[in-house]
């Protein structure tokens, strides 16, 4: 029966998980426990790094753990007023927190609810889904246009007046396509009076492209968020910022404790103070992007993303950054 509207991700992985094909890979992976991968086991589902941290995050964290009795109380604004030197921005622009994925929940606490709707794309990165729920915010999901990039035009007019957030996760999760910036401008330009846009940029550095930070260093409603997760390999270890307008940046405190591990702290640091390890990892992760595709060339398969300049990124909405 032919489907008339495309899977969503959560019906292609009821789908996928469906399926019975019966090999010997199938058979072996069915025999392990539920839940339990091996140590060595790559879920491609998760977009860790493999390379993990860089051998200066790693000294710097090895530092750490022999000061983990005690509470990292100054180590935060050491962070922020780095991430505020490199990007731009005033150091009251910028908190730090454990990874990305708990200031996008915060986000959605303090601007959602009755009466003001979380406003994403389809398919996107889907953990901002959860907080609308609890708040009983309306949640509209918009599909991407024929590029696959953020529809915005169709995001506001789906929201009319009554948006609390417009969540743009800028390369996108799951399909790594790029939103043109021109479009994001739009957004933040037309949006509903009280809503903010939050724009997400865990991969940005892997796309080369020019991040929104510039919106929040000339007070825009605009929170951008920021991951190690990433790039710096350090997802088990969990460090993140939030860039924001500091008005903004207060509404979303009062949801949790501001404390990071003290390892994560010293990582992230480290890695915003080594030289070129973006660059490297950026150029390393291209060559095996293109390995890859020059292989499924070889067998005959095709991909969207052999054409796009932004990075496949296959996700799990059940994962944080």
């Amino acid at each position: 029966m032919r489907q008339s509207k495309p899977f969503s991700r959560r019906e292609f992985t009821r789908w996928a998980a469906s399926l019975s094909v019966v090999t010997e890979a199938a058979l072996a992976q069915r025999s392990m426990p539920r839940g339990q991968p091996p140590p060595d086991a790559v879920m491609i589902n998760a977009n860790e790094n493999p390379l993990g941290p860089c051998a200066e995050a790693l000294e710097a964290m090895a530092g750490a753990v022999k000061r983990g009795g005690r509470y990292a109380f100054f180590e935060p604004m050491e962070l922020r007023r780095l991430m505020s030197e490199q990007e731009g921005v005033e150091l009251d622009q910028v908190q730090a927190f454990a990874g990305s994925s708990d200031p996008l929940h915060r986000v959605v606490l303090a601007f959602c609810g009755p009466g003001r709707s979380y406003v994403t794309a389809d398919p996107a990165y889907e953990s901002g889904d959860g907080p609308a729920e609890f708040r009983g915010a309306a949640i509209h999901r918009v599909p991407l246009t024929k590029e696959y990039a953020h529809d915005v035009r169709a995001m506001l007019q789906r929201a009319g007046e009554a948006a609390g957030v417009f969540y743009v996760c800028n390369p996108n999760n799951p399909t790594g396509t790029l939103t043109p910036r021109e479009d994001i401008e739009y957004l933040v330009a037309n949006k509903p009076a009280g809503s903010v846009v939050l724009v997400d940029e865990a991969y940005i550095h892997f796309s080369g492209a020019k991040s929104c930070v510039d919106m929040v260093a000339s007070g825009k409603d605009v929170i951008v968020l920021r991951t190690f997760s990433k790039i710096y390999g350090m997802a088990g270890l969990r460090a993140g910022v939030a860039m924001g307008r500091p008005d903004l940046l207060a509404k979303i405190a009062p949801y949790a404790t501001m404390f990071l591990p003290c390892t994560g702290l010293a990582g992230a640091i480290a890695s915003l103070k080594a030289k070129d390890v973006v660059a490297e990892r950026r150029q390393y992760v291209k060559e095996v992007r293109e390995g890859v595709f020059s292989w499924m060339s070889g067998k005959g398969l095709k991909s969207l993303f052999m054409s796009s300049s932004a990075m496949p990124l296959p996700s799990s909405e059940t994962l944080s950054r």
